[in-house]
């Protein structure tokens, strides 16, 4: 029986068994701690498994979505776990009929200057790896669409992959996905228009099975903020190639993504996201010796306290189905001991960055010097004494760059984009509040993302910061996915009268 036949009859079997009322069953690959499982076991799909080459990460996914099941928790790297290892291991049942949907996205550096005549070739020729490792992971990635023969594959990455070093890799990745049969589309979508309290700008390709979809949607959007100059100008930039007509052939699978305008509904602010929390008083806990330099482990719960009036937002963080708040409280909402930095912070306006910050500084370190010389002690520029002071005020970092380094959020705006980064020092997000005066703790990073407060981080602070940074918003994910599952009921449906619809590839 030909290969043809085989994925038609699979494809079809797996169509009867949604038609049958089952939900479909998800995969998500390079998974982290989860922000697109969560977004779609939220919209209504099946957990079935995920993969992630992260230890802290893959303990934080199996704890949330397979407690008690050991080999859900399993750092898996996708180089060396092959589809037949992961269903075999995770008890999923033959491989080609255990999944519906693959999510995630290879780290864009798999795909830097493979160009669209090398994707081919990689595609046909399993061994082209060896002549070009930088393409290894988009392999595996390809594999296991290739072996799970999902319905439907959903792809994020940052928008540079739409002009990297040249390269549309959107582009391509959907032409190899439509020579095995899917109908591909990708945009760029900012999940601020989507309930999320970050302007965090993504881009996202949806692939179909030709039998059960005739066209890809992107959901549409349900909040509004005018977004900061730097996000116009980061997506014109990801455009530019597919504007400008210089890529290796035309952009026809990219989609204009649905408008957001000023007549829905506000963006979630910082302050929605994160004013019922308990205050943390970084001045005072470092005086009292309650903070202290070392690892900041989570099982220590800390009260919410009184709030009369939560937001909307507030809300649901604390009540999301199966996420909810514990009784005894936050066991995560721990922050950085950033001893010389806390008083500058409560001097910064909101918005300022490092330059702002900077001048701050030495405008504290002129303030001390003259305080001193009122007491009788006079230090001057170039001493020792003058440079040990200098260097308990003032951070030594360049002025001159990375000047996005430092920032402190607006509370009536959202929150900028959260990187993995944040694992390192958390200054990009420095707290609205000059009375708490630090950066953000580990839980209020997990709301800016739209992480709700029942879900779980495994490991201690700076292991869950990067897991934040890196993960989708799971309100984000959930947008997508129930777009998704939307378009899967309409073509089980459909396909009950149509044996072979017309955007169908059949035999």
């Amino acid at each position: 029986m030909s290969d043809r036949i085989m994925t038609r009859q699979t494809i079809e079997r797996k169509i009867a068994r949604l038609r049958a009322g089952k939900q479909p069953r998800v995969l998500d690959l390079f998974a982290g701690c989860g922000g697109l499982s969560l977004g779609f076991e939220a919209a209504g799909f099946e957990l079935a498994a995920a993969v992630e080459f992260d230890p802290d990460a893959a303990r934080s996914h199996g704890l949330n979505f397979h407690p008690g099941k050991e080999a859900h928790s399993q750092a898996r790297d996708i180089l060396t776990t092959h589809p037949e290892d992961l269903a075999r291991e995770l008890g999923l049942g033959p491989v080609a009929e255990a999944i519906d949907v693959i999510v995630g996205g290879p780290p864009c550096q798999a795909f830097a200057r493979v160009g669209r005549p090398k994707l081919r070739e990689i595609d046909a020729h399993p061994q082209a790896f060896k002549h070009d490792p930088r393409a290894r992971l988009y392999l595996e990635y390809l594999s296991y669409v290739e072996a799970f023969q999902p319905l439907v594959v959903l792809v994020e990455n940052v928008p540079d992959v739409l002009n990297h070093g040249g390269q549309n890799i959107a582009e391509e990745i959907c032409e190899v996905l439509e020579q095995k049969g899917y109908l591909c589309r990708y945009t760029l979508l900012n999940a601020a228009f989507y309930g999320v309290p970050q302007t965090r700008q993504r881009m996202f390709l949806i692939a179909y099975r030709g039998e059960i979809a005739d066209r890809v949607v992107f959901p549409e959007s349900t909040h509004w903020v005018e977004l900061p100059p730097g996000y116009e100008g980061s997506r014109a930039v990801a455009l530019k190639l597919l504007n400008d007509g210089n890529i290796s052939g035309d952009a026809n699978d990219y989609t204009d993504p649905p408008e957001a305008t000023p007549e829905l509904i506000p963006a979630v602010t910082a302050e929605q996201a994160l004013g019922d929390l308990p205050p943390i008083y970084a001045r005072d806990l470092l005086k009292s010796g309650e903070l202290r330099r070392g690892a900041r482990r989570f099982d220590k719960p800390m009260p919410y306290g009184a709030h009369t009036k939560l937001s909307a937002y507030a809300r649901l963080m604390r009540t999301w189905p199966g996420f909810q708040a514990l009784p005894e409280g936050l066991k995560d909402h721990v922050i950085r001991y950033l001893p010389r930095d806390y008083e500058l912070f409560a001097r910064l306006n909101p918005g300022d960055q490092y330059p702002q910050a900077w001048k701050h500084a030495h405008d504290m370190l002129a303030e001390r010097v003259q305080e001193l010389r009122g007491r009788g002690i006079y230090i001057f520029e170039g001493t020792p004494e003058y440079e040990r002071l200098k260097e308990q005020i003032i951070p030594p970092y360049d002025v001159n760059k990375f000047p996005n380094k430092w920032r402190k959020m607006e509370a009536d705006q959202p929150a900028r984009t959260l990187m993995a980064h944040l694992g390192k020092d958390g200054y990009s997000h420095i707290h609205y509040d000059s009375a708490q005066a630090r950066t953000i703790s580990v839980r209020e990073a997990a709301r800016l993302q739209s992480f709700p407060d029942g879900f779980v981080f495994n490991g201690t602070m700076n292991p869950a910061f990067r897991q934040i940074g890196n993960a989708v918003p799971p309100l984000m994910a959930k947008a997508l996915a129930t777009t998704i599952i939307k378009q899967i009921r309409e073509g089980v449906r459909a396909g009950e009268t149509e044996t072979c619809p017309k955007a169908a590839v059949c035999v």
